[in-house]
């Protein structure tokens, strides 16, 4: 795994150094592997390495203190967070919002914590961060209910390990040549991911570049998924007759006892 990597790292700076001469700023080229990944029945997670490669002008300074961020997200989802109360000894719904494209998984790495990086408003525009992600609601509501069911969206995808801060995940080596391995859990969601890069040096966006990823199930998963997305009709009959059948089945059995 390390000469595939050390010879991926290779082509990369080449590639880079082909691109350098086309601009006068620093080039970052990207790569992320795997950029598919299939769910089967025992899927049970997996790892994504980016990595890549960091290209300057001649006489380019500040080139240690460069920091890399690895932003891995997608898929866009509708979200309705609720609320619960306890009312008399029992937990009930009580208010509800709704997100109407929030990623269905988020981890953010980088050389160094991100506070340590940019300044907040840097962070807002790129969405560097946990605390920076930019929900929008699906209606009217004001900031202080806003900033609290967006925190109880992004605890909850934490607990779930959906969400992620990995400060100190990513490594530079030579101030040329960087990668981060971000672990996906078994419950990722299916669909399109971009894993974005930033370059940065002096807390500004020198470069970034945007790999395109993707998750899906595959074998009897991906059949049954295709079908209840492109014929619900028939799929809902055979998750009815699969519901008698086993009703069925079981009614026999307890008879027979």
């Amino acid at each position: 795994m390390t000469d595939g990597i050390s010879k991926n790292s290779r082509i990369v700076a080449l590639i880079g150094a082909v691109m350098l001469l086309l601009g006068n700023g620093p080039v970052l080229v990207t790569d992320c592997s795997p950029d598919r990944v299939s769910i089967r029945g025992d899927f049970n997670g997996a790892q994504l390495l980016c990595f890549g490669a960091i290209t300057y002008p001649p006489g380019t300074r500040n080139q240690d203190q460069a920091e890399v961020v690895v932003v891995l997200k997608g898929p866009p989802q509708s979200i309705i967070v609720r609320e619960k109360q306890q009312v008399a000894g029992i937990w009930i719904n009580a208010s509800s919002s709704e997100f109407r494209s929030a990623p269905g998984y988020y981890a953010i790495a980088s050389t160094k914590p991100i506070e340590e990086i940019v300044d907040d408003k840097t962070a807002d525009i790129y969405e560097l961060g946990l605390e920076h992600l930019q929900l929008s609601p699906a209606g009217t509501i004001d900031s202080g209910e806003l900033k609290r069911f967006t925190t109880g969206l992004v605890d909850l995808n934490q607990r779930g390990r959906l969400y992620k801060n990995l400060p100190k995940n990513v490594k530079i080596e030579g101030s040329v040549l960087y990668q981060a391995r971000i672990n996906l859990p078994a419950s990722v969601p299916v669909g399109e991911y971009t894993a974005e890069t930033f370059l940065l040096i002096d807390g500004r966006v020198a470069a970034a570049e945007v790999k395109e990823i993707t998750i899906e199930k595959s074998g009897m998963g991906r059949f049954i998924t295709n079908l209840s997305q492109e014929n619900g009709f028939v799929y809902g009959l055979i998750a009815v007759l699969i519901s008698i059948l086993f009703g069925w089945t079981a009614g026999f059995i307890f008879r027979k006892m």
